[in-house]
């Protein structure tokens, strides 16, 4: 993988302040910050204003009762990875604790590198702590600095240190612009991670068998080009895996959630991704409420089909004629389930086996075009006429709802505002009714409708 901006690396061992110290070089809370060892595992990153690539990474040398040891084996992959990608790398150790064995441990890997390396001494929270940052020089890099990220101290003049060691960024505000941010959001262990690595065809994110391996949201981004010769670019955005509020007790697990709710926020289009083998879950619907409120575009993706193509051919489940039969009676399952979905597309697909993959990035460009659709007022109106004279409105104390007259107010997502009799006479089933029509009117599968009603104004009364 080529990497056309320059970029920094944070490194250390656990609990010296790397996330907290990422997060106040971006000036955003980006990774998760906790006293617990071990909580960022994924390569976390993000572009700071210089135009440069910052890179928070998981802690060197956790102890076995940390995290289990598959995962950390993958976290110092990780590391690896991002060391090898940096143009700098920035050491973080804690100077309240001062130079430790294992310091001098991950020194050693620093040396042997050969990447430009620099020693942060953190928690340097006050000036008297200065002479602490002394010990430090004798780990042989090229130099000492020190920060105190809670304290906001050093930092002004890191951000600097690093622009000035890697030359001003590129400009970057047209490509990032022209990126299309999707994002990967599910259940614990439903393949999100596997999907990513799929897509990017190296192991960018922890994978596990381990419920909870990822929790930050990892952005990665990819340029894919089409069999017309097209290229697209995207940001893909892997998320940890949500499960129900009552079954939440780990504080990192709840700030994970929180997260996730900001990177569907932040993004264009949204694939919910399903467990093959367990189908639609009362949690999944829930993860599909909570993509739907924010006005994303929304595709399901059935992970794990591989696995049920061998469970149907091992076992020539009854009741379907073939392979194609028992897809389309799956994706007819899936669509009842999640039935309030604005007819969003559902792609089978298997991460291991990379069956289907590139059609996600396909589908994605499909729908962040369909959310900038413009619909002309009188078209809307015409079709809006005869939706109602094709399926009216049923009376509602003898009053029937009505729609005068009907304009698109914006996009992403679409949203009609509707000039009605009365608002409150429009109940749920007759706006799914017209959602559904107005989806396929204007070809706008997966991208959510938004009514924005105005009931007709009471008349003055005058004395």
């Amino acid at each position: 993988m080529e990497f056309a901006q320059k970029s920094v690396a944070l490194v250390g061992r656990p609990n010296v302040g790397k996330s907290r110290l990422f997060n106040a070089l971006v000036g955003r809370r980006i990774s998760i910050v906790h006293d617990q060892p071990g909580v960022t595992r994924d390569v976390v990153s993000y572009d700071l204003d210089s135009g440069h690539s910052l890179m928070d990474t998981g802690g060197i040398g956790l102890k076995a009762e940390m995290t289990p040891e598959l995962i950390q084996s993958a976290m110092e992959q990780q590391v690896e990875f991002a060391i090898q990608a940096a143009d700098l790398v920035l050491f973080i150790t804690d100077g309240l604790e001062g130079l430790t064995p294992l310091d001098e441990i991950v020194a050693e890997q620093l040396r042997s590198s050969g990447k430009p390396a620099w020693v942060v001494v953190n928690k340097i929270d006050a000036s008297e702590h200065d002479y602490k940052i002394h010990e430090f020089a004798r780990l042989g890099l090229k130099g000492v600095l020190f920060t105190s990220a809670e304290h906001r101290r050093g930092i002004k003049e890191l951000r600097a240190f690093i622009e000035e060691n890697l030359g001003a960024g590129e400009e970057t505000d047209t490509e990032k612009s022209s990126r299309i941010r999707i994002s990967f959001v599910g259940r614990p262990n439903v393949g999100k991670s596997s999907i990513c690595n799929s897509l990017l065809q190296e192991e960018r994110m922890i994978v596990s068998e381990i419920a909870g391996t990822t929790r930050d949201a990892v952005s990665q981004d990819l340029e894919f080009e089409t069999r017309s010769g097209d290229l697209l670019e995207f940001s893909l955005i892997d998320t940890a895996g949500l499960r129900r509020k009552t079954k939440v007790v780990d504080p990192i697990e709840y700030f994970s959630a929180l997260r996730v709710e900001d990177t569907i926020a932040r993004s264009d289009v949204v694939f919910l991704v399903l467990d093959a083998l367990e189908g639609v879950t009362k949690q999944d619907k829930i993860i599909a409420g909570h993509i739907l409120n924010k006005g994303k575009g929304i595709v399901v993706l059935v992970n794990k089909w591989d696995l049920a193509v061998e469970t149907f051919d091992e076992y020539r489940l009854p009741g379907y004629k073939d392979l194609e039969d028992f897809q389309k009676k799956f994706e007819e399952s899936v669509r009842k389930e999640i039935f309030f979905l604005p007819n969003a597309p559902v792609l089978f697909v298997s991460a291991l086996t990379a069956m289907n993959v590139d059609d996600i990035l396909t589908k994605s460009t499909k729908i962040y075009e369909r959310l900038y659709t413009q619909v002309s007022t009188g078209r809307l109106n015409q079709a809006m006429k005869r939706f109602l004279q094709q399926n009216p409105p049923r009376l509602i104390k003898k009053i029937r709802f009505k729609i005068y007259y009907a304009v698109q107010v914006s996009s992403r997502p679409v949203k009609f505002k509707l000039f009605c009799n009365q608002a409150g006479r429009l109940d749920d089933s007759y706006r799914r009714y017209l959602q559904g029509r107005l989806l396929k009117e204007f070809n706008l599968d997966g991208c959510p409708l938004l009514f924005d009603l105005e009931g007709k104004k009471p008349l003055k009364q005058f004395s």
